[in-house]
C-alpha cells in the first residue's frame, strides 16, 4: 500500500492532480466556516440539535450547516436534481433519447441536472430561511432573499468545484466533496470520546469494542460493495467482409448493492421529514408523531428497515433494465448459455438481479439502523457511526483508489490492488 502511494506520487501528472484536489478540499473547508449574514448561529445549533431533516444534512455538509455558513446546503440539490433527472429520463422519451446519444447527450442532460439544481437549491434555501425564522435577525423580505441567494450561490459553487476535481483532480468531484464533509466530522467524534474518557464515563473496553464493530462494519461494506455476480455471456463470430468478428466469452457484472446508498438516503428523509414538520405544529397529535418517529424508537426502526428495503427495489428497478439488457446482447449477437436471446433471457437475469437485492437490502438495512445498536453494546453514546456516512466514505474511497490505480496502470506501475 505504501509502495503504490509512493508510486503514485512519482507520477508528474497524479501528484499534479492529488495536490490540486487537496487545494479544492481546503477552499470547501474554508467555506464552510463563512457565516451567512443576518443568522444567530446560537438558535440554529440548538434546532439542529432536536434531530430534525436539518440534522441529517449537516452530515453532508461536514457541519457546516451547524454554523449556517455559505455551504450550509451542500452538495444535496444536485444530487436531488440527479435523481429526479434520472427518473424522468425514463418518463420523458426525448430525455432518453439524448442518454444513448453518447457524450454529447450526456453533457446535455448534465446541464439540464445543473440547471435544476440551482432551481431547487433556491426552494430549499428559502424553505429553509423561512423555517428557521426564529433565527434570522432583522426579518424582513430582503433578509430573507439575501440568505436564500446566498445559500444557492454557495451550492452553485460546490457544483463547480465538484467539476473542477473531475476534470483537473483525480475525478468523482461531487462524491469526494461528500466524502470531505463526512470525514471532517471525523474530529469532532474522536474530541467526544477523548472528553468521555476524562470524566471517566467509558474505559479502554468500551473504545476497544468500538474500534473492532468500526474495522468489522468497513470490511463488511467493502465486502458487498464489491461483491457482485458474474453472467457470462457468450458472442456468437460474424463474418463482415475479411474480417471475424465476436466469438468471444465475457460477463455481466450485476452487483449486490445495486442502489447504493440511495435507499437509506430516501428512507431517512422520509422519516425525518413528520418530525421536521411537527416543530411547527403546536398539536399534541403533531408532538406524539414526532415522539414516536424519534430515531432509535421501535417504531422508527422498524419503518426505517422497511422503507429501505422498498427503496433499494425501487431505485434499483428504474436504473436497471433486464429487457434493455437482453435486448442490446440480442442486437449484437449475444446470449447467455443454455437460454434464449430476448423474453426468456431478460426473465433469467431479472431473477438473479431479485435475489442479488434482496440481499443488498437487508444489508443496507442493518448498516442503516447499526448505529441504534452501537451505543448499547459499547455505552459510548453521541457519537455517530453508521448507516450513510459508512457506504459513502468506504465507496468513494474504493473507487477513487480505482482511478489512482487506472492512471498508475497506465504508466506500468503497481496498483493498489494487486493481481
Amino acid at each position: 500500500m505504501l509502495a503504490a502511494l509512493r508510486n503514485a506520487w512519482r507520477i508528474p501528472e497524479l501528484r499534479q492532480r492529488i495536490k490540486f484536489t487537496f487545494l479544492m478540499f481546503l477552499v470547501f473547508r474554508i467555506g464552510s466556516h463563512i457565516p451567512v449574514p443576518n443568522i444567530d448561529i446560537a438558535k440554529i445549533q440548538e434546532f439542529l440539535e432536536a434531530g430534525t431533516l436539518f440534522g441529517f444534512l449537516d452530515m453532508f455538509s461536514g457541519g457546516a450547516l451547524k454554523s449556517f455558513s455559505i455551504f450550509a446546503l451542500s452538495i444535496t440539490p444536485y444530487i436531488t436534481a440527479s435523481i429526479i433527472m434520472q427518473l424522468l429520463t425514463i418518463v420523458i422519451p426525448k430525455w432518453e433519447q439524448l442518454a444513448k446519444e453518447g457524450e454529447e447527450g450526456r453533457k446535455k442532460l448534465a446541464q439540464y441536472t445543473r440547471y435544476g439544481a440551482v432551481i431547487l437549491a433556491f426552494i430549499q434555501a428559502v424553505g429553509m430561511s423561512m423555517w428557521m425564522r426564529n433565527a434570522v435577525v432583522d426579518p424582513s423580505y430582503l433578509t430573507y432573499f439575501v440568505i436564500a441567494i446566498t445559500l444557492t450561490a454557495g451550492t452553485t459553487f460546490l457544483m463547480w468545484l465538484g467539476e473542477q476535481i473531475t476534470e483537473k483532480g483525480i475525478g468523482n468531484g461531487i462524491s469526494l466533496i461528500i466524502f470531505a464533509g463526512i470525514v471532517s466530522q471525523l474530529p469532532s467524534g474522536l474530541g467526544k470520546i477523548v472528553g468521555y474518557v476524562q470524566v471517566r464515563a467509558i474505559n479502554i473496553l468500551n473504545i476497544l469494542a468500538l474500534a473492532a464493530i468500526a474495522l468489522l462494519v468497513v470490511a463488511a461494506v467493502i465486502y458487498i460493495q464489491e461483491g457482485e455476480r458474474r453472467i457470462t455471456v457468450q458472442y456468437a463470430k460474424r463474418v463482415v467482409g475479411r474480417k471475424i468478428y465476436g466469438g468471444q466469452s465475457t460477463h455481466i457484472p450485476l452487483k449486490v448493492n445495486q442502489a447504493g446508498v440511495i435507499p437509506i438516503i430516501f428512507a431517512s428523509s422520509v422519516l425525518m421529514f413528520p418530525g421536521t414538520v411537527a416543530q411547527f405544529i403546536n398539536h399534541p397529535w403533531a408532538r406524539a408523531v414526532a415522539g414516536w418517529l424519534q430515531f432509535g424508537t421501535p417504531l422508527h426502526t422498524t419503518l426505517y428497515v422497511l422503507l429501505t428495503i422498498f427503496f433499494t427495489y425501487f431505485y434499483t428497478a428504474i436504473t436497471f433494465n433486464p429487457m434493455d439488457v437482453a435486448d442490446n446482447m440480442k442486437k449484437y449477437g449475444g446470449f447467455i448459455p443454455g437460454l434464449r436471446p430476448g423474453k426468456r433471457t431478460a426473465e433469467y437475469i431479472d431473477r438473479i438481479l431479485s435475489r442479488l437485492t434482496l440481499a443488498g437490502a437487508l444489508f443496507i438495512a442493518g448498516i442503516a439502523i447499526m448505529p441504534v445498536f452501537i451505543g448499547q453494546l459499547t455505552g459510548i453514546q453521541g457519537i455517530y457511526f453508521g448507516g450513510t456516512g459508512v457506504l459513502i466514505v468506504v465507496g468513494v474511497a474504493l473507487e477513487t483508489m480505482k482511478q489512482i490505480e487506472a492512471h498508475m496502470l497506465m504508466r506500468h506501475y503497481e496498483g493498489f490492488m494487486k493481481k
